[in-house]
């Protein structure tokens, strides 16, 4: 049986632009990088980022679900500032989603439970 994740990666095709993505607009601590492989600390879950020859982001795919550090209105402002285009946010009983995409095309998203 699985006792928990271990960790989350996505494909990327530029290691060098997702690395500056995940650091630098999201503002994770990057740890162990390679040519082909990078990894960033995203409050004790583990995201790799993998280098293929192939790497296309997998529609319909898994979506990593971030916790903004403060209002969610406020990140997503802040994120658009970088260049970040959002989907909208959308508003619902359980909580309040902001979908975004990083710089390799990999599905993202801000939830903020309700208030």
């Amino acid at each position: 049986m699985a006792s928990g994740v271990a960790s989350v990666w996505v494909p990327v095709t530029d290691m060098d632009r997702a690395r500056a993505f995940y650091r630098d607009t999201l503002g994770l601590s990057e740890g162990k990088t390679t040519e082909d492989w990078s990894e960033f600390d995203a409050n004790g879950l583990m995201i790799g980022l993998n280098a293929r020859e192939s790497a296309q982001p997998a529609s319909g795919g898994a979506v990593i679900t971030f916790q903004p550090d403060g209002d969610l209105d406020a990140e997503v402002a802040a994120l658009q500032d970088k260049g970040v285009e959002f989907g909208g946010i959308a508003d619902h009983p359980w909580g309040r989603l902001a979908p975004f995409k990083d710089s390799e095309g990999n599905d993202l998203q801000f939830y903020a439970p309700p208030s």
